[in-house]
């Protein structure tokens, strides 16, 4: 039996895309052009994938890396959601699935693996934000890193906690998930 089975798929759908959500509030925070969006696109894949092959990775990485290079899901076994307006709209509903996730993994999953979690999110946050600049013209001034980016990855490591502290972030230590079912659905059965 493997960890996945003790997700049901609505919640192991949001343990998979919670990478990807970092990666989404980042880039909705101080969005770039095309070229900079590339290349953060590049820098959340480069990230999940690092963690996910590496020797080390805990039987919670070990199943997400089995599932990645799987079939991906159709559109059928993908739960509906309705598209964000905008782009504020599209960060913090990122970081409240990013929250829901690591509530999952906290609950369902050891200590180890919610330590392996919470550094490959945090390892997709600080990639994703340094792989672009932000503000310049034609590729000249602006910075590494934009202030909003560096304040949803403080956001960020609010929710998750900083990787050396066990269990630091006060979210994880709900007996209940956070806003109701980890399904979203608001549903208490």
């Amino acid at each position: 039996m493997s960890l996945k089975d003790s997700f049901t798929p609505d919640e192991w759908y949001q343990v998979m895309t919670a990478p990807g959500r970092v990666g989404a509030a980042v880039v909705a925070a101080s969005p770039s052009g095309v070229t900079g969006l590339v290349a953060e696109a590049q820098a959340i894949g480069a990230a999940i994938r690092e963690s996910v092959s590496a020797e080390n990775r805990t039987p919670l990485l070990e199943a997400m890396a089995a599932d990645l290079m799987g079939t991906p899901p159709t559109p059928q076994e993908v739960p509906a959601q309705d598209r964000p307006r905008t782009l504020d709209e599209a960060r913090a509903r990122s970081l409240e699935e990013v929250r829901r996730a690591a509530w999952l993994v906290g609950a369902k999953a050891g200590p180890e693996d919610l330590a392996a979690f919470r550094h490959l999110l945090l390892s997709v946050a600080e990639r994703t934000a340094a792989a672009a600049k932000e503000g310049g013209f034609l590729g000249f001034g602006g910075e590494q890193v934009s202030d909003r980016e560096r304040q949803v990855v403080a956001e960020l490591r609010a929710i998750l906690g900083d990787e050396g502290t066990p269990a630091a972030a006060p979210t994880l230590v709900h007996e209940t998930p956070p806003d109701g079912n980890p399904d979203g659905s608001g549903n208490s059965n």
